[in-house]
């Protein structure tokens, strides 16, 4: 019984010895793979350093203690780390580490900025937690030569080769100084990534982010705080943040998916200056990178250094890229919802403001629900847009008049136009002068299109909107007077020009008038050249003696117009109104007359006109048909020329009829 016993107790020392040895065994290992690691750092130029390492065999728990490292890219940036524990370790295979829990204390990250003013921001995280960890067990060589761009790139590339279930971030703090320009502090609160895979986020978000900002502009401070609360994006690929910086794809024309989607809460940001503004929402969907227009290490290399002035080339240099930028970038839609502002001139609101964007082209800007204040009263705007924006050109333009003392030709200032596509305006409320009367636009919407170099062959134009009479105005009183206090107009205008039969079409062209008038009209030209549309006016004069006339057809609806005319009329030749009626009918039927020999069918519309004058309430259709070619040039000089008109309307065969 004694040797059993005495051999048992044997069993257990060589046990508990082997198990120990062992321990200190894989230890030693761990340790010497931590300061292989780190000595990759070192071997790059950059600077690494850490305190004590443990591991615990029983829970595989491993370790370090005081680390720090500096990168050996210019500006540096530096890493500091209380302590890094991993509990659950597993070593897969050869090039894997994988931990159930990674834990980091007291995290210190400072990044130096170069450029203009230069800058330095320092992050610190009390605590980062990250579940189900996988990733390389070892670093990559990186050369000692590393720009900042490289060493973002490698950090993007590393980050591809880890795996995580959760990182969680109960808080973040940074402070941000550019010396003289602004300086500040920012939280970050509740931070948590989820599904990290294959260099992929499936969602990011931050409860909130709270800032202040000490800023100089024209020479006064100011003090901004702010606060963004629940920030979420999903669908992040760290490959394509990775693309825009990889020289190998600098002709790659290939978008790249960066972010899904991304929404914010509420935007609050207050200045020392008495400005308050909130923003209740914010939504970007599918934004997309180009590598092949934002190459960053160039605009980098164009910053000028602290107290540098740009020469003109280096800003239109400068412009060019920035214009490249705007290619490099497709959004699908961004959007703020609720914008509200508190200013010393009055509240200002806004209920949503919207764009996409691709190449370089925004396809449409537009705002809604716009509600604020001018000297003179309210201002409101239900909704305003651009179409087809392009920004990028507009950039490559704005280069181009960079120099103040050369003046734009007018071809170039003309090459404008294409760079946006048309205007709406909607709902525009506005007051009048001094009234206390508003102006009302319904609608006010210009498109144009169908380019000819810098000429638009196609316009449409609707607008309908209403006025008061300005009493100010002298010529305005009489209308007054006469019981109109408000003007309104309905409008609709278009014209194209259709190259291939050469004919261009003034249709339609509509207006209503105050509910007094309802006209519409259509006027046709024919060997319309496509030299007219140059931007060279002596060329384009020439080419308008080619234009030939065409059909005209003008109707004409009174619903109170004639009546009002005639009223008004009448107080100027101080007669009454029917004496001032029969003078004017008079007066058209002794026209008529006076070409009934030489041109019947312009007597019968004249006739056809005094009888709509004289019973109101009709309707009045004139048709004109060219005989033969004509010239439209040489129509206006008859026009012009002669009081009568009798010539010009020689050159057509006139048709008039009325109508109730």
């Amino acid at each position: 019984m004694v040797k059993i016993l005495l051999g048992l107790v044997a069993a257990v020392v060589i046990a508990a010895g082997g198990f120990f040895g062992f321990e200190f065994y894989t230890q030693h290992r761990i340790t010497r793979e931590v300061d292989a690691a780190f000595e990759q750092i070192r071997a790059s130029g950059g600077k690494a350093s850490h305190g004590k390492v443990s591991f615990d065999l029983r829970s595989r728990t491993l370790r370090i203690d005081d680390i720090a490292t500096e990168s050996a890219s210019q500006p540096p940036v530096s890493v500091k780390i209380a302590s890094l524990t991993a509990s659950g370790v597993g070593l897969p295979d050869a090039a894997k580490f994988s931990a159930d829990n990674v834990e980091w204390t007291d995290l210190e990250v400072s990044v130096a900025i170069a450029g203009p003013t230069g800058g330095h921001v320092t992050y610190k995280v009390p605590q980062i937690s990250v579940k189900d960890y996988s990733g390389p067990g070892s670093l990559p060589v990186r050369p000692a030569s590393a720009s900042i761009v490289e060493a973002y790139r490698a950090a993007l590339e590393q980050f591809a080769a880890v795996s995580a279930s959760s990182v969680v971030v109960p808080s973040i703090v940074g402070t941000i100084n550019f010396g003289a320009i602004t300086s500040g502090n920012f939280t970050y609160s509740g931070t948590a990534l989820r599904d990290i895979k294959n260099g992929k986020i499936a969602s990011m978000q931050i409860e909130r982010l709270a800032f202040t900002a000490n800023t100089q502009q024209a020479g006064k401070a100011d003090k901004l705080t702010g606060e963004i609360a629940n920030f979420v994006s999903h669908d992040f690929d760290a490959a394509a943040a990775a693309a825009i910086l990889d020289p190998q794809k600098a002709n790659d024309d290939k978008y790249y998916r960066f972010y899904g989607q991304a929404t914010a809460g509420a935007y609050i940001i207050t200045s020392a200056q008495g400005v308050r503004m909130r923003i209740d929402g914010m939504t970007i969907d599918d934004v997309s990178l180009r590598p092949s227009r934002l190459q960053l290490p160039t605009l980098l290399a164009l910053m000028q250094p602290a107290g540098g002035t740009p020469t003109a080339a280096q800003t239109r240099e400068m412009m060019d890229k920035m214009a490249k930028v705007y290619e490099a970038v497709r959004v699908g839609t961004a959007e703020m919802r609720g914008i509200s502002a508190e200013t010393p001139e009055g509240p200002f609101k806004l209920a949503a403001a919207r764009f996409n964007l691709e190449d370089g082209k925004v396809g449409e800007f537009a705002i809604e629900g716009l509600d604020g204040r001018s000297p003179k009263g309210p201002v409101k705007v239900g909704r305003f847009a651009l179409k087809s924006l392009d920004v990028a050109g507009l950039l490559r333009m704005a280069a181009q008049f960079s120099n103040p003392g050369q003046q734009p030709s007018p071809d170039k200032a003309l090459a404008l136009i294409p760079l946006i596509e048309g205007v709406e305006l909607n709902g525009l409320m506005a007051p009048f002068k001094d009234t206390g009367k508003p102006v009302n636009v319904d609608t006010f919407s210009l498109d144009w299109g169908q380019f000819v170099g810098p000429i638009p062959s196609k316009v449409r134009l609707k607008l309908k909107m209403s006025a008061p009479i300005d009493s100010s105005d002298p010529r305005q009183q009489i209308l007054l007077g006469a019981g109109l206090d408000t003007a309104a107009i309905d409008l609709d205008v278009g014209a194209a020009w259709t190259e291939a039969s050469k004919s261009f079409a003034l249709e339609p062209v509509s207006l209503e008038f105050g509910g007094l008038l309802k006209a519409s009209a259509r006027v046709s030209l024919s060997s319309v050249p496509r030299g007219l549309f140059s931007p060279d006016l002596a060329r384009a004069t020439a080419m308008a003696a080619e234009i030939e006339a065409g059909t005209l057809e003008f109707t004409m609806h009174d619903s109170g117009f004639l009546d009002l005319a005639n009223t008004l009329n009448a107080r100027v030749l101080n007669v009454s109104r029917e004496e001032a009626r029969r003078s004017f009918v008079d007066k058209i039927r002794d026209s008529g007359r006076h070409v009934a020999a030489t041109k019947p069918d312009a007597a019968a519309a004249a006739e056809m006109l005094a009888r709509f004058i004289e019973t109101p309430g009709q309707t009045l259709i004139i048709k004109l048909a060219p005989i033969g070619k004509v010239s439209a040039l040489r129509f206006i000089e008859l026009f012009k020329a002669d009081p009568d008109n009798a010539n010009a309307l020689a050159q057509f065969r006139i048709e008039a009829s009325t109508g109730l």
